[in-house]
């Protein structure tokens, strides 16, 4: 889109008013003809003249009129090193001798400003403006002061007294427009902008200001009007139709952005953004033979690189609505470009985020593979396929697959942690506490409330990494971590108390947890059975069996070899051996059992 006028550029690349202010200064000590005590700042591109101080300064005796000019280059220098409270220093001995100089209560006022000090600047701008009101810096000095201490109504009588002054200042209509908004003046602001357009044209900037106000007052007429005043002014571009287009579209004037999108695409009959407005026009009429024709447009164009066209199908979905129909037909629309582009990464991500939105994780997990073969260098891809590893079990392929994300993301504290579990699930321990600890590590730098809820989960699985290596110190102190943040959290309570009732120590703290355990879950079969376990290590064997019972009767299909066995010990104890032969027997039928069961069989004894 070719800009307008050349006037928006001005607006772009002015300086700030501190670098305004700056250069003015400087020219004043380079040497230019002031109209008054060093008043006027110099235009830009003005050519120096030669340097005049005396008409702020007496002439007699020179020294006196040396020493000034020193005192303000001093200050503009420390000023230029960004020292403004050494020049400061500079400007107050010099104010102190030349009290009605305009310019050094100018740079005083820059001064205190870099500072900090907006309040003390004040008074400095106030007196620079009034000994020179002509002076379009230090009324801009002024203004901006004003504005933050949100002062509108001054700053406003100031930006249209500079407004005034010459058709040359017509540009700072914009800030003045600006202000009017802060101060709640709309249609102050829109007369403003209709100000700066008449005195130098048109402008898509300012345009689309005056749209937003309207919309802001519902005056969606005016808003068109505006859009039609760009198209007018740039007839064979479409893309301010397409633009008009979609200001309709967003106040439910969808029969009237059709016009729009027809003429746009007289312009360009292979606008892919047209084609993609006209088919959500489509879809909410319940038209999806012509929604899906426009989308045809767009993917059959062999113009179109396979990136753009996943970036309209990505525009479309979320245009589109949660129908069955609509996902069916973004999926289709999907797995044609897939199917059209192999080697496209985009697109095949694109098929993969809809299938794993759609609850076909497999499929979406396998086309996130191959999109990381075809460009490794998305994180997110990583994430996703990491996530379905996870979710569908597949061990292997989360250990693989960790591994070659972090050869691309090293200081990715989320992939330590997926190796980390993928190498504690395969037992190997050793290397899943270097993943883990690296994960906590990375992740400790990295505050926020879902990298909390990561750390926990890697404290967690440390917890259990370290009882695999026998190092139970670390493994205590990892599980006590994460109950001083979430002293709910069912994995700790359930590892941790049954890994201290296997090495029969700190029995206590071990029932204190699986009690809360069974209260937060009092229909699970394996909490119930870590209680009872806890229970059996501390010889109260009738509450043991109690809570296996219930553990027994929670699952009576699926309940593991493990319950049954440690059942069958609690009967034992109890002194029913025959029972507890039986249960033994039942164990071994379901597997999950501990080395001794055999023996207990054969000896019918523990």
């Amino acid at each position: 889109m070719q800009p307008l006028l050349s006037f928006r550029s001005r607006f772009a690349l002015r300086p700030s008013l501190y670098v305004l202010g700056l250069t003015g200064l400087v020219g004043v000590l380079i040497g230019f003809a002031p109209t008054s005590a060093w008043a006027q700042m110099p235009k830009p591109g003005s050519a120096p003249t030669p340097l005049s101080l005396t008409a702020a300064i007496p002439t007699d005796p020179v020294r006196d009129r040396l020493n000034d000019e020193t005192l303000f280059a001093e200050g503009m220098k420390f000023m230029m090193t960004d020292e403004p409270t050494k020049a400061l220093a500079q400007f107050e001995k010099l104010l102190k001798q030349r009290p009605n100089n305009a310019a050094a209560h100018y740079a005083t006022a820059q001064a205190l400003v870099k500072t900090g000090k907006v309040t003390e600047a004040l008074p400095h701008a106030t007196k620079a403006y009034e000994l020179d009101k002509t002076n379009k810096y230090y009324t801009l000095q002024l203004s901006e002061l004003y504005v933050k201490q949100k002062r509108y109504a001054e700053a406003e009588v100031l930006y249209e007294n500079l407004l005034k002054l010459s058709n040359d200042n017509m540009e700072y209509g914009v800030e003045l427009a600006a202000i009017y908004l802060f101060d709640d003046k709309p249609d102050k602001a829109l007369d403003t902008y209709n100000r700066v357009e008449k005195a130098l044209g048109l402008n898509e900037e300012i345009t689309r200001q005056k749209q937003r106000i309207y919309l802001k007052q519902n005056k969606v007429d005016k808003a068109v009007e505006e859009a039609e005043r760009l198209v007018a002014y740039e007839p064979g571009d479409p893309d301010y139709l397409i633009e008009g287009a979609e200001l309709l579209m967003a106040n439910d004037r969808d029969d009237q952005a059709i016009g729009w999108l027809d003429r746009a695409l007289k312009l360009n009959t292979e606008s892919p953004q047209a084609h993609v407005l006209l088919a959500e026009i489509y879809r909410k009429k319940g038209d999806m033979a012509r929604a899906r024709k426009e989308l045809d447009y767009v993917f059959a164009n062999p113009n179109l690189e396979a990136g753009l066209k996943a970036r309209i199908l990505s525009s479309y979905v979320g245009l589109s609505d949660n129908s069955p129909g609509s996902q069916q037909d973004a999926l289709k629309l999907a797995q044609e470009l897939a199917k059209t582009h192999p080697k496209d990464a985009r697109s095949q991500i694109m098929l993969a985020d809809l299938l794993a939105q759609q609850g076909k994780k497999a499929e979406a997990r396998d086309l996130y593979a191959k999109a990381a073969r075809l460009d490794g260098s998305t994180y997110e891809v990583w994430g996703a396929l990491l996530q379905l590893d996870g979710e569908l079990n597949q061990v292997d392929s989360l250990l693989v697959h960790s591994q070659q994300a972090l050869e691309l993301f090293p200081n990715q504290g989320l992939l330590w942690y997926s190796n980390g579990s993928a190498n504690l699930y395969k037992r190997k321990y050793t290397e899943a506490v270097e993943a883990l600890e690296e994960s906590r590590k990375l992740l400790s730098n990295a505050p926020s409330a879902e990298l909390e809820a990561m750390l926990k989960a890697v404290n967690a699985q440390l917890g259990d990494a370290y009882n695999g290596l026998g190092d139970h110190a670390k493994s205590d102190e990892a599980y006590e971590n994460v109950l001083k943040a979430d002293p709910k959290n069912d994995h700790v309570l359930n590892n941790y108390s049954y890994f201290l009732s296997l090495r029969n120590d700190k029995m206590p703290r071990a029932l204190e947890m699986s009690t809360r355990l069974v209260q937060q879950n009092p229909n699970s079969a394996t909490y119930l059975d870590t209680h009872a376990w806890v229970l059996y290590v501390m010889k109260d064997y009738a509450q043991a069996r109690t809570f296996l019972e219930k553990a027994l009767a929670a699952d009576p299909n699926g309940v593991s070899g493990t319950i049954i066995e440690h059942y069958g010990d609690a009967l034992f104890k109890l002194g029913e051996k025959d029972k507890a032969v039986e249960q033994w027997k039942r164990a071994k039928q379901k597997g999950e059992t501990s080395q001794q069961l055999d023996k207990k069989i054969a000896s019918g004894t523990l």
